[in-house]
């Protein structure tokens, strides 16, 4: 997610809190067009599942979903009265985790209502760490696929490591993956990918979908053949972050993704937490 994108969506969020019976609130009917939902009934299918989540986590609903009402102008000097409902931080998260979290706004409030702080930069840290372990678990979707599609070619489990080290070999410059993990001190046992930075995660993970694609179409047989489509797909990924200056090798290695993620874990308990220790709106 862009900078500029967090910081616009910060700033929405912030100015859409308010304080409502000495409590920090959020406006349903605001959420919702921050969020992105067009119509009101379709927001509030969402709003129910959320209150469904409260009240299976042994919350009242009535502490954080408050029934409210405004008056809105209709036209001609004309007021009519407005569902609306206060919302509570905690809600808020709970109906940002039953969204769309490909929905660039709605990613960014599961993370907004989940921290202690709404301090931004906060905020940010835990959406790259969010984009690493999506990107980690993509990368190790998109290798079992290719494992599938190989071993009906004839390449067994050894064959198909071979490959993916011969693959590291081009898009990191001769090291293989024995050499980087070695190069980045990576715990005996544990795999490379779970300690690579993001960008080369996703490098990663585009050659082996290369390779997929490929040896499906070119219908290619064989660790010897497919083993040369996956230098030549990593070769040319190489290529190009090259030619953008970057060299995945030097690339300081990255905190293990198996912490990040109970690091992430740990901060959505606490956010469930927080719903317990709310007082009552």
């Amino acid at each position: 997610m862009k900078k500029e994108l967090i910081e616009a969506l910060f700033e929405q969020f912030e100015q859409a809190c308010y304080v409502h019976q000495n409590i920090e609130c959020w406006s349903a009917r605001e959420l919702q067009v921050i969020l992105g939902y067009t119509q009101w009934r379709n927001f509030s299918k969402v709003i129910e599942k959320a209150k469904i989540s409260c009240e299976t986590s042994g919350l009242a609903v009535s502490d954080h979903f408050a029934d409210v009402s405004k008056m809105v102008d209709v036209g001609s000097d004309a007021k009519r009265e407005l569902q609306d409902l206060a919302l509570t931080r905690y809600a808020c998260y709970l109906i940002a985790q039953s969204g769309d979290a490909q929905k660039a706004p709605i990613a960014f409030a599961q993370t907004y209502f989940a921290v202690q702080t709404r301090k931004q930069e906060i905020i940010e840290k835990r959406l790259l760490d969010i984009a690493r372990v999506n990107a980690r678990e993509k990368l190790s979707r998109s290798e079992k696929t290719l494992s599938g599609i190989i071993y009906e070619r004839g390449v067994d489990e050894k064959g198909f490591a071979n490959i993916r080290s011969k693959g590291d070999q081009a898009l990191f410059g001769g090291f293989n993956t024995r050499d980087m993990k070695k190069k980045l001190q990576v715990p005996n046992g544990r795999p490379l990918a779970d300690f690579l930075p993001t960008l080369t995660i996703k490098a990663k993970d585009f050659a082996t979908e290369l390779t997929s694609h490929n040896v499906v179409e070119k219908n290619l047989e064989g660790e010897t053949h497919i083993s040369e489509e996956h230098v030549d797909n990593n070769a040319a990924v190489r290529k190009i972050l090259i030619e953008r200056g970057v060299k995945p090798e030097t690339l300081p290695p990255a905190e293990d993704v198996d912490k990040v993620k109970q690091r992430i874990k740990k901060e959505d308990k606490n956010a469930l937490k927080q719903g317990v220790d709310d007082p009552e709106v």
